[in-house]
């Protein structure tokens, strides 16, 4: 979207330039907030040929209400309203909360997936594999819908917040933690080792979110130049990532990381293409590789789940036409769409602190494959094992991956074990929560 940056400058430069006025007391969920929502969409929205043709602001409560009333149903899961702090603030990794996630394993016992290092529940040492058996004093039971998902009432993600946790540890111990949620910085990269597997240095990289390092430019992450020089270091010739619970985050990133991925002798060959509605024709773009770093992979084995969307499948679509692509897991989560935040376009949404991020393109690999709203399929299901800690060969899903590069298949006793989880992370949050979960 390099041209949609460069427009912005120019629409801001014009359109803020002329008749100041006196700053006004914001009122987000005014009419006037609702009408301005209705025209940027009519502009920008990705599907705006669907929306309705006239609508009555009047009738809607709350800004969300309305949105959520004139998007485009049969694909639009993903459209959204935040502030502007709060949009630029999750994608370079700010956030405020414990700092973890969960999930449960084929027994229906719930246990800590990843837990940020600087957040509230890193500092208190908390670690993936942690079975938690009370919220509140509360079994886990107790959290159970009708509808067979999971409600854990743990607040909203502010400061100040604090929940009692009961875990039992590997060791068969238990242990109660009072937490308070905090703001904090959080970490893309959860887990980085290589493992030697049927004569090959094999790199495996957990990846939790694309998120930017705040202050560079170009947009991009340390965290990311840091693990490719760490696997280019290591000299490794398989690379396996995991990104089982990765919602998404910075386009920019993921460019970064194809450009990683791609080999030297297809950089300059295009990544893929943007297209945006009719009305904005003339803002399709597309982007090409250039590549950074030695590695020179033939093969990439991506550890996936329903978790997995947005940026993520991106990636994967990406290189698909360019390296053999391996999934193991489960089934990706379906975003072949994507979104940037419109407020910087319309005054009365930035003077009432709205910011709008509706879907407003589409991306095409350089097959032109874009239609994957059910997800891509896993070439290899196998379910989850949060039970266990990065890296250990236990876990399932890094077994089948490894035993794919030593056999070139996944062992049937492996596969016989998967299932489907009612409920993941994914599933407890919305909006802008959705695309970087946790709580």
């Amino acid at each position: 979207m390099k041209n949609v940056k460069w427009l912005i400058g120019l629409v801001l430069i014009g359109f803020w330039a002329c008749e100041p006025k006196e700053p006004s007391t914001p009122n987000p969920q005014s009419d006037q907030v609702k009408e301005a929502i209705y025209s940027t969409m009519r502009e920008w929205y990705y599907w705006s040929q669907e929306l309705p043709g006239s609508i009555n602001v009047n009738n809607y409560s709350s800004n969300e209400a309305f949105l959520n009333d004139i998007i485009y149903k049969p694909l639009d899961r993903f459209s959204y309203l935040t502030t502007p702090d709060a949009f630029t603030n999750a994608f370079v990794g700010k956030n405020a909360g414990h700092g973890f996630g969960f999930a449960f394993n084929s027994e229906e016992r719930l246990f800590l997936t990843f837990v940020f290092d600087e957040a509230p529940a890193g500092l208190d040492g908390w670690q993936r594999g942690w079975e938690i058996i009370e919220i509140n004093g509360k079994p886990i039971s107790n959290y159970k819908t009708s509808s067979g998902a999971y409600d854990f009432q743990l607040g909203p993600g502010e400061a100040g917040i604090t929940n009692s946790f009961t875990f039992k540890l590997p060791d068969g111990t238990e242990t109660t933690r009072s937490n308070t949620k905090a703001e904090y910085q959080s970490n893309s990269v959860l887990f980085k080792n290589t493992y030697d597997v049927g004569g090959k240095k094999v790199g495996y990289w957990v990846y939790q979110s694309f998120k930017a390092t705040a202050g560079l430019s170009p947009t991009r992450s340390a965290e990311v130049q840091e693990s490719m020089e760490y696997f280019q270091s290591q000299g490794i010739e398989e690379l396996i990532i995991d990104l089982r619970y990765n919602g998404g985050g910075s386009v920019a990133v993921a460019e970064q990381i194809n450009n990683y991925l791609i080999q030297q002798a297809n950089s300059g060959k295009l990544m893929y293409t943007n297209k945006l509605n009719y009305v904005k024709e003339s803002l399709n773009s597309s982007e090409n590789f250039e590549k950074l770093g030695t590695l020179n992979l033939s093969r990439i084995i991506f550890i996936t789940s329903r978790g997995t969307a947005s940026a993520s499948e991106l990636v994967i679509n990406s290189l698909n036409p360019y390296l053999d692509i391996i999934l193991i897991g489960d089934n990706t989560y379906g975003k072949p769409v994507g979104s940037f935040p419109l407020s910087r376009y319309n005054r009365i949404l930035a003077e009432n602190d709205v910011e709008l991020v509706p879907i407003t393109f589409a991306t095409a690999n350089s097959q032109g494959k874009a239609d994957y709203f059910d997800g891509f399929p896993a070439d290899f299901p196998v379910g989850d094992t949060p039970e266990f800690p990065w890296g250990d060969q236990r876990d399932a899903r890094l077994t089948a991956a490894l035993n794919y590069i030593q056999n070139g298949t996944v062992n049937s006793r492996i596969l016989n074990t998967f299932y489907r989880p009612k409920w993941e992370l994914i599933d407890a949050f919305k909006g802008l929560q959705q695309e970087f979960p946790a709580y």
